[in-house]
Protein backbone atom coordinates (compact mmCIF):
# COMPACT_ATOMS: atom_id res chain seq x y z
CA UNK A 1 0.00 0.00 0.00
CA UNK A 2 2.90 2.33 0.81
CA UNK A 3 4.48 1.69 -2.60
CA UNK A 4 1.15 2.27 -4.34
CA UNK A 5 0.66 5.56 -2.51
CA UNK A 6 4.21 6.69 -3.28
CA UNK A 7 3.80 5.81 -6.96
CA UNK A 8 0.53 7.76 -7.08
CA UNK A 9 2.25 10.74 -5.45
CA UNK A 10 5.08 10.59 -7.99
CA UNK A 11 2.65 10.29 -10.93
CA UNK A 12 1.02 13.59 -9.97
CA UNK A 13 4.40 15.27 -10.51
CA UNK A 14 4.67 13.35 -13.79
CA UNK A 15 1.39 14.96 -14.88
CA UNK A 16 1.45 18.51 -13.53
CA UNK A 17 5.04 19.16 -14.63
CA UNK A 18 3.66 19.56 -18.14
CA UNK A 19 2.34 22.94 -17.01
CA UNK A 20 5.83 23.97 -15.90
CA UNK A 21 7.44 22.84 -19.18
CA UNK A 22 4.97 23.59 -21.98
CA UNK A 23 3.20 26.61 -20.48
CA UNK A 24 5.52 28.32 -18.01
CA UNK A 25 8.90 27.61 -19.61
CA UNK A 26 8.77 26.64 -23.29
CA UNK A 27 5.79 27.08 -25.62
CA UNK A 28 3.67 29.83 -24.03
CA UNK A 29 6.53 32.37 -23.61
CA UNK A 30 7.30 32.17 -27.36
CA UNK A 31 3.59 32.17 -28.25
CA UNK A 32 3.03 35.15 -25.94
CA UNK A 33 5.90 37.07 -27.52
CA UNK A 34 5.09 36.24 -31.16
CA UNK A 35 1.29 35.93 -31.17
CA UNK A 36 -0.53 37.17 -28.06
CA UNK A 37 1.60 40.33 -27.76
CA UNK A 38 1.83 41.02 -31.50
CA UNK A 39 1.98 44.78 -32.08
CA UNK A 40 3.41 45.44 -28.61
CA UNK A 41 6.94 46.89 -28.32
CA UNK A 42 9.42 43.99 -28.06
CA UNK A 43 10.95 45.05 -24.74
CA UNK A 44 7.50 45.63 -23.28
CA UNK A 45 6.35 42.15 -24.34
CA UNK A 46 9.10 40.58 -22.20
CA UNK A 47 8.31 42.97 -19.35
CA UNK A 48 4.56 42.22 -19.49
CA UNK A 49 5.39 38.52 -19.24
CA UNK A 50 7.54 39.19 -16.16
CA UNK A 51 4.87 41.32 -14.51
CA UNK A 52 2.25 38.61 -15.17
CA UNK A 53 4.48 36.07 -13.43
CA UNK A 54 4.96 38.38 -10.44
CA UNK A 55 1.22 39.02 -10.05
CA UNK A 56 0.49 35.29 -10.16
CA UNK A 57 2.99 34.33 -7.49
CA UNK A 58 2.01 37.28 -5.29
CA UNK A 59 -1.56 35.96 -5.15
CA UNK A 60 -0.34 32.43 -4.43
CA UNK A 61 2.05 33.73 -1.77
CA UNK A 62 -0.82 35.40 0.08
CA UNK A 63 -3.04 32.31 -0.17
CA UNK A 64 -0.47 29.57 0.55
CA UNK A 65 -0.01 29.81 4.35
CA UNK A 66 -3.71 30.44 4.94
CA UNK A 67 -4.75 27.42 2.90
CA UNK A 68 -2.06 25.29 4.51
CA UNK A 69 -3.32 26.18 7.98
CA UNK A 70 -6.92 25.49 6.99
CA UNK A 71 -6.03 22.11 5.50
CA UNK A 72 -4.23 21.10 8.70
CA UNK A 73 -7.23 22.11 10.80
CA UNK A 74 -9.78 20.39 8.58
CA UNK A 75 -7.65 17.45 7.33
CA UNK A 76 -8.60 18.54 3.82
CA UNK A 77 -5.28 18.63 1.96
CA UNK A 78 -6.66 16.27 -0.66
CA UNK A 79 -9.72 18.44 -1.33
CA UNK A 80 -7.65 21.59 -1.68
CA UNK A 81 -5.16 19.82 -3.93
CA UNK A 82 -7.97 18.68 -6.20
CA UNK A 83 -9.53 22.16 -6.31
CA UNK A 84 -6.31 23.93 -7.31
CA UNK A 85 -5.32 21.20 -9.74
CA UNK A 86 -8.65 21.52 -11.57
CA UNK A 87 -8.16 25.30 -11.68
CA UNK A 88 -4.79 24.85 -13.39
CA UNK A 89 -6.11 22.23 -15.79
CA UNK A 90 -9.01 24.46 -16.86
CA UNK A 91 -6.77 27.49 -17.41
CA UNK A 92 -4.45 25.37 -19.55
CA UNK A 93 -7.31 24.24 -21.77
CA UNK A 94 -8.68 27.79 -22.13
CA UNK A 95 -5.27 29.02 -23.36
CA UNK A 96 -6.16 27.25 -26.61
CA UNK A 97 -8.51 30.15 -27.32
CA UNK A 98 -5.86 32.90 -27.07
CA UNK A 99 -5.19 34.55 -30.44
CA UNK A 100 -3.28 37.48 -31.92
CA UNK A 101 -3.24 40.55 -29.68
CA UNK A 102 -4.88 38.72 -26.76
CA UNK A 103 -1.97 39.31 -24.40
CA UNK A 104 -4.23 40.47 -21.57
CA UNK A 105 -6.34 37.30 -21.86
CA UNK A 106 -3.15 35.23 -22.03
CA UNK A 107 -1.76 36.99 -18.93
CA UNK A 108 -5.03 36.40 -17.07
CA UNK A 109 -5.03 32.67 -17.86
CA UNK A 110 -1.34 32.41 -17.01
CA UNK A 111 -2.10 33.94 -13.61
CA UNK A 112 -5.05 31.61 -12.98
CA UNK A 113 -3.08 28.57 -14.16
CA UNK A 114 -0.07 29.47 -12.01
CA UNK A 115 -2.31 29.86 -8.97
CA UNK A 116 -3.72 26.40 -9.65
CA UNK A 117 -0.31 24.84 -10.25
CA UNK A 118 1.50 26.47 -7.33
CA UNK A 119 -1.44 26.38 -4.92
CA UNK A 120 -1.89 22.66 -5.57
CA UNK A 121 1.79 22.03 -4.94
CA UNK A 122 1.47 23.42 -1.39
CA UNK A 123 -0.81 20.49 -0.51
CA UNK A 124 1.05 18.02 -2.72
CA UNK A 125 4.33 18.79 -0.94
CA UNK A 126 2.63 18.53 2.44
CA UNK A 127 1.91 14.83 1.77
CA UNK A 128 5.66 14.06 1.43
CA UNK A 129 6.45 13.57 5.15
CA UNK A 130 3.33 11.40 5.46
CA UNK A 131 4.14 8.96 2.64
CA UNK A 132 7.94 8.76 3.04
CA UNK A 133 9.95 7.38 5.94
CA UNK A 134 12.57 9.77 7.35
CA UNK A 135 15.48 7.80 5.86
CA UNK A 136 13.80 7.71 2.43
CA UNK A 137 12.58 11.31 2.18
CA UNK A 138 15.49 12.49 -0.05
CA UNK A 139 14.96 9.53 -2.36
CA UNK A 140 11.18 9.97 -2.65
CA UNK A 141 11.44 13.73 -3.13
CA UNK A 142 14.09 13.27 -5.84
CA UNK A 143 11.96 10.60 -7.52
CA UNK A 144 9.04 13.04 -7.68
CA UNK A 145 11.12 15.67 -9.43
CA UNK A 146 12.84 13.13 -11.71
CA UNK A 147 9.55 11.65 -12.90
CA UNK A 148 8.26 15.19 -13.22
CA UNK A 149 11.06 15.80 -15.69
CA UNK A 150 10.09 12.65 -17.56
CA UNK A 151 6.38 13.47 -17.71
CA UNK A 152 6.89 17.13 -18.56
CA UNK A 153 9.57 16.19 -21.07
CA UNK A 154 7.49 13.56 -22.87
CA UNK A 155 4.54 15.88 -23.43
CA UNK A 156 6.85 18.76 -24.38
CA UNK A 157 8.52 16.50 -26.98
CA UNK A 158 5.10 15.63 -28.41
CA UNK A 159 4.11 19.30 -28.45
CA UNK A 160 7.36 20.35 -30.15
CA UNK A 161 6.80 17.72 -32.84
CA UNK A 162 3.23 18.97 -33.19
CA UNK A 163 4.42 22.57 -33.67
CA UNK A 164 7.27 21.73 -36.05
CA UNK A 165 5.33 19.15 -38.09
CA UNK A 166 1.80 20.45 -37.64
CA UNK A 167 0.67 18.95 -40.97
CA UNK A 168 1.38 15.45 -39.62
CA UNK A 169 -1.34 16.06 -37.05
CA UNK A 170 -3.81 17.54 -39.53
CA UNK A 171 -3.32 21.07 -38.15
CA UNK A 172 -3.25 24.16 -40.42
CA UNK A 173 -0.24 25.96 -38.90
CA UNK A 174 2.16 26.25 -35.93
CA UNK A 175 -0.08 28.75 -34.14
CA UNK A 176 -2.98 26.31 -33.97
CA UNK A 177 -0.54 23.56 -32.98
CA UNK A 178 0.64 25.71 -30.07
CA UNK A 179 -2.97 26.28 -28.99
CA UNK A 180 -3.64 22.54 -29.10
CA UNK A 181 -0.51 21.95 -27.03
CA UNK A 182 -1.90 24.17 -24.25
CA UNK A 183 -5.09 22.09 -24.11
CA UNK A 184 -3.03 18.89 -24.05
CA UNK A 185 -1.38 20.08 -20.81
CA UNK A 186 -4.74 20.23 -19.02
CA UNK A 187 -5.71 16.75 -20.22
CA UNK A 188 -2.31 15.23 -19.40
CA UNK A 189 -2.36 16.78 -15.93
CA UNK A 190 -5.87 15.43 -15.29
CA UNK A 191 -5.03 11.89 -16.45
CA UNK A 192 -2.01 11.46 -14.20
CA UNK A 193 -3.70 13.08 -11.20
CA UNK A 194 -6.34 10.36 -10.99
CA UNK A 195 -4.16 7.76 -9.14
CA UNK A 196 -3.28 10.30 -6.44
CA UNK A 197 -6.87 11.44 -5.98
CA UNK A 198 -7.93 7.80 -5.67
CA UNK A 199 -5.15 6.30 -3.53
CA UNK A 200 -3.77 8.98 -1.21
CA UNK A 201 -5.12 8.88 2.35
CA UNK A 202 -4.78 11.69 4.85
CA UNK A 203 -3.72 11.02 8.41
CA UNK A 204 -6.82 10.65 10.55
CA UNK A 205 -7.43 13.52 12.92
CA UNK A 206 -9.85 14.04 15.73
CA UNK A 207 -12.75 16.16 14.53
CA UNK A 208 -12.87 19.44 16.43
CA UNK A 209 -16.05 21.46 16.63
CA UNK A 210 -15.56 24.57 14.55
CA UNK A 211 -16.73 27.87 16.05
CA UNK A 212 -15.16 30.15 13.42
CA UNK A 213 -15.12 30.24 9.65
CA UNK A 214 -12.26 28.45 7.93
CA UNK A 215 -10.96 31.83 6.74
CA UNK A 216 -10.81 33.14 10.32
CA UNK A 217 -9.20 29.91 11.50
CA UNK A 218 -6.70 30.13 8.67
CA UNK A 219 -5.66 33.68 9.51
CA UNK A 220 -5.37 32.89 13.22
CA UNK A 221 -3.30 29.77 12.51
CA UNK A 222 -1.02 31.78 10.23
CA UNK A 223 -0.50 34.36 12.98
CA UNK A 224 0.19 31.57 15.45
CA UNK A 225 2.69 29.94 13.10
CA UNK A 226 4.51 33.24 12.63
CA UNK A 227 4.90 33.36 16.40
CA UNK A 228 5.96 29.71 16.54
CA UNK A 229 8.69 30.19 13.94
CA UNK A 230 10.91 31.86 16.53
CA UNK A 231 11.16 28.44 18.23
CA UNK A 232 12.38 26.84 14.97
CA UNK A 233 15.45 28.98 14.37
CA UNK A 234 17.18 26.61 11.95
CA UNK A 235 13.99 26.14 9.95
CA UNK A 236 13.49 29.90 9.76
CA UNK A 237 17.10 30.43 8.67
CA UNK A 238 16.69 27.81 5.96
CA UNK A 239 13.50 29.51 4.76
CA UNK A 240 15.40 32.79 4.40
CA UNK A 241 18.13 31.07 2.40
CA UNK A 242 15.54 29.28 0.28
CA UNK A 243 13.76 32.60 -0.29
CA UNK A 244 16.92 34.04 -1.75
CA UNK A 245 18.22 31.31 -4.04
CA UNK A 246 14.81 30.03 -5.13
CA UNK A 247 14.03 33.52 -6.44
CA UNK A 248 16.91 33.13 -8.86
CA UNK A 249 15.96 29.56 -9.82
CA UNK A 250 12.28 30.33 -10.46
CA UNK A 251 13.14 33.42 -12.49
CA UNK A 252 15.49 31.45 -14.73
CA UNK A 253 12.76 28.84 -15.29
CA UNK A 254 10.09 31.42 -16.13
CA UNK A 255 12.13 34.03 -18.00
CA UNK A 256 14.79 32.04 -19.89
CA UNK A 257 12.75 31.41 -23.03
CA UNK A 258 11.36 34.91 -23.43
CA UNK A 259 14.84 36.29 -22.65
CA UNK A 260 16.30 34.15 -25.42
CA UNK A 261 13.59 35.30 -27.80
CA UNK A 262 14.27 38.92 -26.90
CA UNK A 263 17.98 38.65 -27.80
CA UNK A 264 17.18 37.12 -31.17
CA UNK A 265 17.23 33.33 -30.77
CA UNK A 266 14.50 31.66 -32.85
CA UNK A 267 11.52 30.12 -31.10
CA UNK A 268 12.08 26.52 -32.25
CA UNK A 269 15.65 26.53 -30.90
CA UNK A 270 14.42 27.87 -27.56
CA UNK A 271 11.76 25.20 -27.20
CA UNK A 272 14.21 22.46 -28.21
CA UNK A 273 16.67 23.69 -25.58
CA UNK A 274 14.00 23.45 -22.89
CA UNK A 275 13.37 19.86 -23.98
CA UNK A 276 17.10 19.18 -23.53
CA UNK A 277 16.85 20.58 -20.00
CA UNK A 278 14.05 18.15 -19.16
CA UNK A 279 15.86 15.01 -20.22
CA UNK A 280 19.25 16.04 -18.84
CA UNK A 281 17.43 16.68 -15.57
CA UNK A 282 16.21 13.10 -15.20
CA UNK A 283 19.53 11.34 -14.40
CA UNK A 284 20.99 14.35 -12.60
CA UNK A 285 18.03 14.62 -10.22
CA UNK A 286 18.60 11.00 -9.21
CA UNK A 287 22.33 11.79 -9.03
CA UNK A 288 21.76 14.59 -6.52
CA UNK A 289 19.61 12.25 -4.42
CA UNK A 290 22.60 9.86 -4.37
CA UNK A 291 25.11 12.67 -3.79
CA UNK A 292 23.14 13.90 -0.77
CA UNK A 293 23.76 10.56 0.94
CA UNK A 294 27.47 10.74 0.16
CA UNK A 295 28.33 14.33 1.10
CA UNK A 296 25.10 15.53 2.84
CA UNK A 297 22.05 17.23 1.38
CA UNK A 298 23.27 20.69 2.39
CA UNK A 299 26.63 20.35 0.58
CA UNK A 300 24.97 18.92 -2.53
CA UNK A 301 22.47 21.81 -2.55
CA UNK A 302 25.24 24.38 -2.15
CA UNK A 303 27.12 22.86 -5.09
CA UNK A 304 24.06 23.27 -7.30
CA UNK A 305 23.80 26.96 -6.34
CA UNK A 306 27.39 27.64 -7.39
CA UNK A 307 26.55 26.13 -10.78
CA UNK A 308 23.54 28.45 -11.02
CA UNK A 309 25.79 31.46 -10.42
CA UNK A 310 27.87 30.40 -13.40
CA UNK A 311 24.73 29.94 -15.51
CA UNK A 312 23.56 33.50 -14.83
CA UNK A 313 26.96 35.01 -15.67
CA UNK A 314 27.25 32.99 -18.89
CA UNK A 315 23.67 33.90 -19.78
CA UNK A 316 24.67 37.56 -19.92
CA UNK A 317 27.16 36.82 -22.72
CA UNK A 318 24.88 34.44 -24.66
CA UNK A 319 24.56 35.28 -28.36
CA UNK A 320 23.59 32.10 -30.25
CA UNK A 321 21.36 29.03 -30.11
CA UNK A 322 24.42 26.87 -29.35
CA UNK A 323 25.07 28.96 -26.24
CA UNK A 324 21.45 28.53 -25.18
CA UNK A 325 21.72 24.75 -25.65
CA UNK A 326 24.82 24.63 -23.45
CA UNK A 327 23.14 26.67 -20.73
CA UNK A 328 20.06 24.44 -20.98
CA UNK A 329 22.25 21.42 -20.30
CA UNK A 330 23.79 23.15 -17.26
CA UNK A 331 20.34 24.08 -15.90
CA UNK A 332 19.17 20.48 -16.38
CA UNK A 333 22.12 19.25 -14.35
CA UNK A 334 21.18 21.20 -11.22
CA UNK A 335 17.53 22.29 -11.38
CA UNK A 336 15.88 19.10 -10.12
CA UNK A 337 18.59 18.48 -7.55
CA UNK A 338 18.28 21.97 -6.04
CA UNK A 339 14.49 21.78 -5.84
CA UNK A 340 14.20 18.22 -4.53
CA UNK A 341 16.89 18.67 -1.87
CA UNK A 342 15.32 21.94 -0.74
CA UNK A 343 12.00 20.18 -0.24
CA UNK A 344 13.50 17.22 1.63
CA UNK A 345 15.72 19.41 3.86
CA UNK A 346 12.68 21.45 4.83
CA UNK A 347 10.60 18.30 5.33
CA UNK A 348 13.13 17.00 7.87
CA UNK A 349 12.76 20.08 10.07
CA UNK A 350 8.95 20.33 9.96
CA UNK A 351 7.09 19.32 13.16
CA UNK A 352 5.01 16.15 12.68
CA UNK A 353 1.71 17.72 13.67
CA UNK A 354 1.95 20.74 11.32
CA UNK A 355 2.93 19.41 7.91
CA UNK A 356 0.52 21.40 5.74
CA UNK A 357 0.77 24.53 7.87
CA UNK A 358 4.57 24.64 7.61
CA UNK A 359 4.59 23.59 3.98
CA UNK A 360 2.27 26.55 3.52
CA UNK A 361 5.12 28.68 4.79
CA UNK A 362 7.46 26.81 2.48
CA UNK A 363 5.06 27.76 -0.28
CA UNK A 364 4.85 31.39 0.77
CA UNK A 365 8.63 31.73 0.99
CA UNK A 366 9.05 30.29 -2.50
CA UNK A 367 6.15 32.29 -3.94
CA UNK A 368 7.11 35.62 -2.37
CA UNK A 369 10.65 34.94 -3.51
CA UNK A 370 9.41 34.33 -7.03
CA UNK A 371 7.77 37.78 -7.10
CA UNK A 372 10.98 39.76 -6.96
CA UNK A 373 13.09 37.93 -9.51
CA UNK A 374 10.74 38.31 -12.51
CA UNK A 375 9.89 41.85 -11.37
CA UNK A 376 13.56 42.79 -11.13
CA UNK A 377 14.22 41.23 -14.54
CA UNK A 378 11.24 43.08 -16.05
CA UNK A 379 12.01 46.39 -14.36
CA UNK A 380 15.72 46.42 -15.24
CA UNK A 381 14.91 45.38 -18.81
CA UNK A 382 12.27 48.10 -19.18
CA UNK A 383 14.47 50.74 -17.50
CA UNK A 384 17.62 50.04 -19.51
CA UNK A 385 16.17 48.58 -22.69
CA UNK A 386 18.41 45.51 -22.22
CA UNK A 387 17.27 42.10 -21.00
CA UNK A 388 20.94 41.15 -20.51
CA UNK A 389 21.25 43.48 -17.53
CA UNK A 390 18.06 41.95 -16.15
CA UNK A 391 19.49 38.42 -16.27
CA UNK A 392 22.85 39.31 -14.70
CA UNK A 393 21.08 40.97 -11.75
CA UNK A 394 19.88 37.52 -10.61
CA UNK A 395 23.35 36.59 -9.35
CA UNK A 396 22.66 38.46 -6.08
CA UNK A 397 19.95 35.95 -5.15
CA UNK A 398 22.35 32.99 -5.39
CA UNK A 399 25.11 34.76 -3.47
CA UNK A 400 22.68 35.64 -0.67
CA UNK A 401 21.25 32.11 -0.57
CA UNK A 402 24.67 30.46 -0.35
CA UNK A 403 25.74 32.74 2.49
CA UNK A 404 22.59 32.09 4.55
CA UNK A 405 22.61 28.34 3.84
CA UNK A 406 26.12 28.13 5.29
CA UNK A 407 24.71 28.87 8.76
CA UNK A 408 21.85 26.31 8.65
CA UNK A 409 22.27 23.32 10.99
CA UNK A 410 19.87 20.64 9.72
CA UNK A 411 20.47 18.20 12.58
CA UNK A 412 19.72 20.91 15.14
CA UNK A 413 16.58 21.80 13.19
CA UNK A 414 15.39 18.18 13.33
CA UNK A 415 16.02 18.05 17.06
CA UNK A 416 14.03 21.26 17.58
CA UNK A 417 11.08 19.87 15.60
CA UNK A 418 10.99 16.61 17.58
CA UNK A 419 11.40 18.35 20.94
CA UNK A 420 8.69 20.92 20.29
CA UNK A 421 6.32 18.27 18.91
CA UNK A 422 6.81 16.17 22.06
CA UNK A 423 6.26 19.25 24.24
CA UNK A 424 3.00 19.97 22.44
CA UNK A 425 1.81 16.40 22.96
CA UNK A 426 2.63 16.63 26.68
CA UNK A 427 0.61 19.82 26.98
CA UNK A 428 -2.35 18.08 25.33
CA UNK A 429 -2.16 15.19 27.79
CA UNK A 430 -1.98 17.56 30.76
CA UNK A 431 -4.91 19.67 29.61
CA UNK A 432 -6.98 16.52 29.13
Amino acid sequence: MKKKTTLSWVLYDFGNSAFATTIMAAVLPVFYYDVAAVGVDENLAASFWGYSQSIAVLIVAILAPILGAISDYSAAKKKFLRFFAYMGMLASILLAFVGEGDYLFASFLLIIGTIGFSGGNVFYDAFLPEIAEEQEIDKVSSAGFAWGYIGGGILLAINILMILKFDWFGLPNATVASQVSFASVGLWWFLFSLPLFRNIKEEKKKVVKREKSYAAIGFSRVASTFKDLKHYKQLLLFLLAFWMYNDGISTIIKMATIYGRDIGIDGNSLIAALLITQFVGIPFTFFFGWLAKKISAKKALTLSLYVYMGIVVLGYFMTSAIHFYLLAICVGMVQGGAQSLSRSIFGRMVPDNKHAEFFGFYGISSKFAAIFGPFLFAFVGQLTGSSRLGIISLVIFFIGGIILLKFVNIEKGMEDAKRLTNDAEKVKVITK
